[in-house]
C-alpha cells in the first residue's frame, strides 16, 4: 500500500482518538505519541516511492546538493541523520521553551505572587470578569507570546475561579483573546515570528494591520458569550488562619521576576539573535539562583525549592505537543502539506480565500508548517510588481492577512494552536466539550475579523 497515504491514514486516525480522548479513555498524550512516531516508520519504510514520485521538496532539494545519495541507504541517511534531527532542534525549542515557561510561572505561584494580582480583581460578576480577564490576555500576549501568556492566565484563572466547568469557559476565551493578541505583534506568536525574521512583515505596518481585525476576532465572542453568562463565580476557598511562608516582600519580589523574565525572552531575541528557548532557560536559571538564595537560611518546612516544582510540571502536555510535532513534521518532511498548499492554490486563486482556507486548516494542522509552507510557495514579491503579484510583496496583503488568518484559525479547534494545547493540558479541557461551546464562537470572530480585514483593505487600499 502507498506509504504516502498510509501517513496520511495514520495521522487522521490519531488525531480521531485524541478527539475522542474521553469516550475511549485512552490519554491524548498516548496517542500523540503514537502518530509521531508511527509517521516517521511509514515515512522510512515508503521512502524510495515517496522521493521517486517527487513530493518531497525537502528530499527534492537534498538530492540536488547530493546527487549520490539515490541509494536506499542515502535516501535513510536522509530521512534519520537530516530530516529527523533538523525537526527535532525546531520541536526541541518549542518543548525547552514550554519546560521554561511553566516552571517559571510555577515558581511565581508557589511564592503566591499572583495573589499580587488577584487580589486586585475584586468582581465576581461572570462578565465583567470574562471582559477584563479576555483584555488583560489579549494585550499580554502581543508582548509574550500566546503559548506563555495562556500558561500564566490559567495559573490566574486557577485562583479566581472554583468551578471547573465555569473555569472551562474562561480557559478558552483566554486561547481566543491569546491567538488573537498574537496575530498583529511581530513577536506575538510563532508565525509572526517567522514572517518578521523572514522579511514578509515590517513591525509597524502589521500592527496598524492588523490590530482592529484581531480585536474584532475577539469582541464577537466575548459578546455572544456575555448574553449567556448569568450570575457571580465562586472563588476558591483560602484558609485565613493558614500561614504564609512567603512575605509581602517574596511575593511582589516573585511576581516581578517571573513576569520580568518572561518579558525579558523577547528583548533577549532581538539583542543576541539566539533562540527564545535560550532566553527563556536563562531566566529560568536566573530566578532559579535567586529563590535559592532567598530560601538559604529558612527554616526547612519553610523552604520553597525548585527541584520539588519541577516534578509538579504537567509532562504529559509537553509529550502531548512532541507527538503531535513530530507527526506534523514527518508529513511536512513527506511532503503532504506541500501537495496541500499547491491545492489550494489551484483550487481558489484568490488570496482571500487561500488565506481564509490555511486560517481554516491551522484548526487541524499546526499553523507553523502551514505558514511556513505559504512562505515557500510565494516567494516575496519586488517592490514594484502590480496586479496579483503585488499581494506579495514585503508588507503585501497575503503575508498581513495570514498572520491574521494563522493566528487566529487555530482558536476553532482545541488542538489547532499552542495556547489552545496548553490549555487543554494544564485544565484537562475536553476536547468534544470545546467543539460544542466553542467552536461556533471562534469561527464567527474569525470570519468577523476577516470581514474587517477586507473592508480595511478596500477603503485604504
Amino acid at each position: 500500500m502507498d506509504m504516502f497515504l498510509v501517513m496520511v491514514v495514520i495521522f487522521v486516525v490519531g488525531y480521531i482518538a485524541i478527539a475522542l480522548e474521553h469516550p475511549l479513555k485512552i490519554d491524548k498524550a498516548a496517542s500523540a505519541l503514537f502518530i509521531g512516531t508511527a509517521t516517521w516508520v511509514a515515512y522510512i519504510f515508503g521512502a524510495f516511492d515517496i522521493f521517486t514520485s517527487g513530493a518531497s521538496t525537502a528530499w527534492n532539494e537534498y538530492f540536488a546538493a547530493h546527487p549520490d545519495a539515490n541509494t536506499l541507504e542515502g535516501m535513510r541517511h536522509f530521512i534519520v541523520d537530516d530530516q529527523i534531527i533538523e525537526h527535532l532542534g525546531e520541536i526541541s525549542e518549542i518543548l525547552f521553551f514550554l519546560l521554561g515557561a511553566m516552571t517559571i510561572v510555577e515558581i511565581t505561584d508557589q511564592h503566591e505572587g499572583f495573589k499580587v494580582i488577584t487580589d486586585r480583581i475584586k468582581t465576581t460578576h461572570k462578565v465583567k470578569l470574562l471582559w477584563i480577564i479576555s483584555f488583560i490576555t489579549f494585550f499580554l500576549s502581543a508582548v509574550l507570546d500566546n503559548l506563555t501568556t495562556t500558561i500564566v492566565m490559567v495559573a490566574l484563572l486557577r485562583k479566581l475561579i472554583e468551578d471547573k466547568k465555569t473555569r472551562w469557559f474562561y480557559a478558552s476565551m483566554v486561547i481566543l483573546a491569546a491567538n488573537a493578541g498574537g496575530a498583529w505583534s511581530p513577536i506575538g506568536d510563532v508565525t509572526t515570528i517567522m514572517l518578521w525574521i523572514g522579511g514578509q512583515i515590517t513591525t509597524l505596518k502589521i500592527i496598524t494591520g492588523v490590530f482592529l481585525p484581531s480585536i474584532v476576532c475577539m469582541v464577537v465572542p466575548l459578546a455572544l458569550l456575555s448574553f449567556t453568562m448569568k450570575g457571580t463565580v465562586i472563588r476558591p476557598v483560602v484558609d485565613e488562619n493558614k500561614k504564609s511562608i512567603t512575605t509581602h516582600f517574596e511575593r511582589n519580589l516573585m511576581l516581578t521576576l517571573g513576569v520580568g523574565g518572561l518579558l525579558f525572552v523577547p528583548v533577549f531575541k532581538t539583542i543576541t539573535h539566539l533562540p527564545p528557548y535560550m532566553g527563556m532557560l536563562l531566566s529560568l536559571a536566573i530566578i532559579w539562583i535567586i529563590t535559592e538564595i532567598l530560601h538559604l537560611k529558612k527554616p526547612k518546612e519553610q523552604k520553597i525549592s525548585v527541584t520539588a516544582i519541577l516534578t509538579k510540571v504537567d509532562v504529559p502536555t509537553v509529550l502531548f505537543f512532541l507527538g503531535i510535532l513530530s507527526a506534523v513534521a514527518a508529513l511536512q518532511s513527506a511532503g503532504q502539506l506541500s501537495v496541500l498548499a499547491q491545492s489550494l492554490n489551484d483550487t481558489f486563486g484568490d488570496v482571500y480565500l487561500i488565506g481564509g482556507a490555511i486560517g481554516v486548516l491551522s484548526a487541524v494542522v499546526d499553523n507553523v508548517p502551514l505558514v511556513a509552507g505559504a512562505v515557500g510557495m510565494y516567494p516575496i514579491a519586488d517592490p514594484g510588481a502590480t496586479g496579483y503579484l503585488s499581494n506579495f510583496v514585503q508588507d503585501g496583503v497575503f503575508w498581513e492577512y495570514i498572520a491574521y488568518t494563522a493566528g487566529t484559525g487555530g482558536s476553532m479547534l482545541i488542538i489547532g494552536s499552542a495556547a489552545g494545547v496548553a490549555a487543554m493540558g494544564l485544565e484537562k479541557i475536553d476536547f468534544i466539550w470545546y467543539l460544542k461551546h466553542i467552536s461556533w464562537l471562534a469561527l464567527l470572530g474569525y470570519l468577523a475579523g476577516i470581514g474587517v480585514y477586507i473592508l480595511q483593505h478596500q477603503l485604504i487600499g
